[in-house]
């Protein structure tokens, strides 16, 4: 799937729901179903600054597609990174720097954060386009 299709689903599933309670609930369930992390990549120089929980995240290239895993030592935060991995993992690095996050403001996530969780989610997106310019350049030099 494409990243535009994969942000229409995620737009789609957040409709169904009836009120922010129930879509924080989906949140901390997606965050359950995050694939562990490999411990030798919870590293202070993979910690993305910026945010108020721990956040590790780690790329690697597989080919021409970036693949990112991630955790969080916060639940909800965990949730987020799971969402936004689906959105740009196992996805080719310029695909990654061409898109937007309209579907973070489309679900009404980051008007629904605290102030500091809102900016660990902008120091995320941050992050996962740091990580597909870096793959990018290695795979065009």
């Amino acid at each position: 799937m494409t990243i535009k299709e994969i942000q229409e689903e995620i737009i789609d599933e957040f409709s169904m729901f009836e009120d922010w309670m129930e879509r924080y609930e989906y949140i901390i369930e997606l965050g359950k179903s995050l694939p562990i992390i490999n411990e030798t990549y919870k590293l202070d120089e993979n910690l993305i600054k910026g945010c108020q929980s721990k956040v590790w995240m780690h790329s690697e290239i597989d080919g021409d597609i970036i693949k990112y895993t991630a955790d969080s030592d916060a639940i909800l935060t965990k949730g987020i990174v799971a969402l936004l991995l689906r959105v740009f993992s196992d996805q080719k690095p310029q695909d990654i720097l061409d898109a937007d996050t309209k579907f973070i403001d489309e679900i009404g996530l980051k008007e629904h954060l605290s102030p500091t969780r809102a900016n660990g989610l902008v120091s995320m997106v941050k992050q996962i386009k740091m990580y597909a310019i870096a793959q990018q350049s290695k795979l065009t030099s």
